[in-house]
């Protein structure tokens, strides 16, 4: 396979607040072939994740900031189209971390061989990957629900919370979810199955939402922060558990000499006994093995369902990345690159 150019999308300049569309630079450069011990694979599908705000920051985080001028992180599902290493041959498809662009140089660190008799390969990427294994971290070790219970979370049709509200349920919690417009409260309530559903638009949103949690909430799994934060946080019950994903409401917020509330917050959390308690997902590496059996499973047997945006062209990245921040995707929002 003759292979000569690699598109690929690089980071022009750090936003101010809301990133731009001039934030971003589509390249072409030619491709490096593989040396002793490496791949070169086509990239087939790239996942879009809010957690790419952060890294388009120099500030200090949990993972290095993307350079200006680099290629801008995400995790894929590609093919291996040269092989120089005897553990991967031609058609291998993989799990890897190349970024925004066609196609990708691999010392194989890190790469996991996927099986596309077993699953989507597309579902690498969403509720059988990183997207997936978040909530389920983050829900059964920070969250432990309990049968009764009730656990609200928010952004509750994308990835990480519609598979929250579903692993909440099969551990005979209640599951209320938060969502944007009338489509994707419909989806979450009919298609997943959610006990109940909240538009997090609609003018009393904060009424309904109470109305929705009569016993308060036990477990509140916070994607989103500001407003939505505003409406859960009153309801939060004594030993009530927060496990901390996302904040993508507050990811283009430039700080300010605002009031401070951390004092009130602290003084509930003191005297209402809570557990707030931010998480990344690689902290729980050695539950993979559970998550990636148990999932299978209940995606097989129908307990947990899931739905995906794909936007075709990795010219389309930036622009359909825009719209991620602002809610603008339904599902696991994943940029198809080749077939």
């Amino acid at each position: 396979m003759s292979i000569q150019s690699n598109t690929r999308i690089v980071l022009a300049a750090r936003p101010q607040g809301r990133p731009k569309p001039d934030d971003f630079r589509i390249e072409t450069v030619d491709v490096v072939q593989p040396g002793e011990g490496e791949l070169l694979l086509q990239i087939l599908y790239l996942s879009l994740d809010p957690y790419m705000r952060g890294r388009m920051n120099a500030t200090k985080s949990y993972a290095r900031p993307v350079d200006v001028d680099g290629v801008m992180e995400g995790g894929t599902v590609a093919r291996v189209v040269i092989s120089r290493h005897p553990e991967f041959t031609e058609g291998d498809i993989v799990l890897s971390h190349s970024g925004w662009q066609s196609f990708a140089l691999s010392d194989c660190v890190g790469l996991r061989k996927l099986d596309p008799a077993a699953a989507p390969i597309t579902t690498a990427l969403g509720v059988l990957g990183m997207p997936g294994f978040t909530a389920y971290a983050g829900l059964l070790t920070i969250g432990q629900p309990k049968p009764g219970e009730t656990v609200v979370v928010a952004a509750a049709s994308g990835a990480v919370g519609s598979a929250v509200g579903q692993i909440a349920r099969i551990k005979g919690a209640r599951a209320v979810g938060i969502a944007g417009g009338a489509d994707k409260c419909a989806f979450v309530r009919d298609e997943l199955g959610f006990d109940a559903v909240v538009d997090h638009r609609a003018d009393d949103f904060a009424e309904q939402l109470k109305a929705a949690c009569p016993g308060g909430i036990d477990i509140y799994f916070e994607n989103v922060g500001g407003p939505v934060w505003d409406a859960v946080f009153p309801l939060l019950n004594e030993f009530a558990r927060v496990p901390v994903c996302g904040l993508i409401a507050q990811y283009n917020v430039i700080a300010d000499a605002g009031v401070d509330r951390l004092p009130v917050l602290m003084q509930q959390v003191l005297h209402r006994s809570l557990t707030i308690r931010g998480f990344i997902q690689r902290e729980f590496v050695d539950q993979r093995p559970a998550f990636y059996r148990e999932m299978a499973e209940w995606i097989s047997s129908g307990r947990v369902r899931y739905r995906e945006d794909i936007v075709d062209g990795i010219e389309n990245a930036p622009q359909a990345f825009l719209g991620l921040l602002e809610g603008k995707n339904f599902g696991k929002l994943i940029v198809r690159i080749a077939e």
